[in-house]
């Protein structure tokens, strides 16, 4: 169960990067392209092109550590204990 939950993790860090790059492009294709008519062309991205699959797996891989780490409890066992003043004995309230 804590690997499912921690590769469903990885996989919404996924979904929230395509919403994201959606949502830039959503934004251009509103306002930057009709305005300037400047349609990234000759831009040059191609050579850049190889990187996108290693980008994919590294998001979904740290998105699935992240969610290991934070399911398993490791990201809350080393919180510091809370200190309320004077110990309280057995039978009286802490108010």
């Amino acid at each position: 169960m804590l690997l499912f939950e921690s590769l469903s993790a990885g996989a919404l860090a996924l979904a929230v990067g395509i919403a994201a790059v959606l949502a830039v492009v959503g934004v251009y294709g509103l306002l930057v392209w009709p305005l300037t008519f400047w349609d990234l062309a000759h831009l040059g991205l191609e050579k850049y092109s190889s990187w996108g699959n290693t980008v994919l797996w590294s998001v979904f891989a740290g998105g699935s550590l992240a969610g290991y780490w934070c399911f398993s409890g490791a990201a809350f066992k080393n919180r510091p204990k809370r200190k309320n003043g004077a110990p309280v004995r057995a039978g009286q309230s802490r108010r």
